[in-house]
């Protein structure tokens, strides 16, 4: 086994509402079965906001290290997990136990005994991690020019998660994706819809946001803010109709993690219609459920993804099917306080990303 760096650190959240911490972890050891990870990087997710500011309890009790889409290189290993020493991973973000009636069910993102960095132990806004080996992804050592491994901490949730959801989608060559929200995750659900072929329609608030996504894989985008809510869907049953693909029914991703996202997406249900329910927020509001009765209509979430479609998510990234470089900023680990404090007040454009 392989000490990991003596001077390890991170930067903690004692109390909702405080800015992050940094506290010295010393020298992590790993259990049997687990992995010490240096960080590359790690995104800055808005689950981390809700944490940090909105009140949303983390299953671990405070004082925690938020982070949950990490990258990075196997500094030291547990007995049973040698194999890993030396190699460059993706952590996935829910990292079931296999063992339990949900893993044995293929249901591993509702594991009951699951670990996800940020939640139940400390996460990725640190220089090292230690984390369970169950679902590394592999990354290969050899690149893409321009792509860099802190860059891949975002696959472990921004591009994974809509990817999982395209997936249950059964997204396809004859469906008319829309995208409520292309900010963090649904700038790379974009992506991702388009190299599965879909016909992609966006819907945002920020023009730059619409602007970057029309040029990566959106074929129609329209701001929520021009355009009174019957005009806006108008426009997507316009656009699904001259599209002249035969799917039934709209494949519809809520990714704005907003109310008003929310309301926006299913007031577009139409007959035989799925509903992805990516995004989160804690905001309550008023929908009419009738709605999914009348239209034959489905609606779904998804926590996350499953360690084992990881690769296949990672693939569409190394081919160039999915670009990160538009879609991310990258900032010092030690700017992580104002980092957290300017995403919750929506002040970043880009994802995020923490590198030590």
């Amino acid at each position: 086994m392989v000490a990991a760096a003596q001077d390890s650190y991170g930067y903690c959240l004692t109390a909702v509402g405080r800015p992050l911490e940094r506290i010295d972890l010393g020298p992590l050891t790993p259990a049997p079965d687990e992995v010490i990870v240096e960080v590359a990087g790690c995104g800055v997710c808005h689950t981390d906001v809700s944490f940090a500011y909105d009140g949303v309890p983390t299953r671990h009790e405070l004082p925690l290290i938020l982070g949950h889409e990490i990258a990075g290189r196997v500094v030291a290993c547990g007995k049973a997990t040698e194999r890993w020493l030396g190699k460059s991973v993706i952590v996935p973000a829910v990292i079931a136990c296999g063992e339990c009636p949900a893993c044995r069910a293929g249901r591993p993102t509702i594991c009951r005994r699951q670990f996800m960095p940020g939640n139940d132990g400390h996460g990725g806004f640190a220089s090292h991690v230690r984390v369970p080996s169950r679902g590394l992804c592999p990354v290969p050592e050899a690149l893409p020019d321009g792509l860099e491994l802190a860059h891949l901490s975002v696959v472990a949730d921004a591009v994974t998660t809509p990817f999982e959801a395209a997936r249950r989608a059964h997204l396809g060559s004859d469906d008319v994706a829309v995208f409520v929200g292309v900010g963090g995750i649904g700038g790379f659900g974009v992506q991702v819809a388009a190299a599965l072929g879909a016909a992609v329609a966006a819907i945002d608030v920020d023009g730059d946001r619409l602007d970057l996504v029309a040029t990566h894989g959106a074929d129609l985008v329209l701001n929520a803010t021009e355009m009174g809510f019957k005009e806006l869907r108008a426009a997507i049953r316009g656009f699904a109709k001259k599209s002249g693909r035969s799917g039934v029914g709209l494949k519809i991703f809520e990714t704005s993690g907003t109310a008003a996202g929310q309301r926006t997406a299913f007031g577009l249900l139409d007959h035989g219609a799925h509903l992805a329910v990516v995004g989160f927020t804690a905001e309550r509001l008023e929908l009419r459920l009738s709605n999914l009765m009348a239209f034959d209509a489905t609606a779904q979430g998804n926590w996350g993804c499953p360690p084992e479609q990881y690769p296949a998510a990672l693939a569409l990234v190394l081919d160039g099917k999915v670009e990160l470089e538009a879609f991310i900023e990258e900032h010092s680990l030690n700017d992580a306080p104002e980092v957290l404090a300017r995403a919750s007040r929506h002040e970043l454009s880009r994802r995020a990303i923490l590198r030590p």
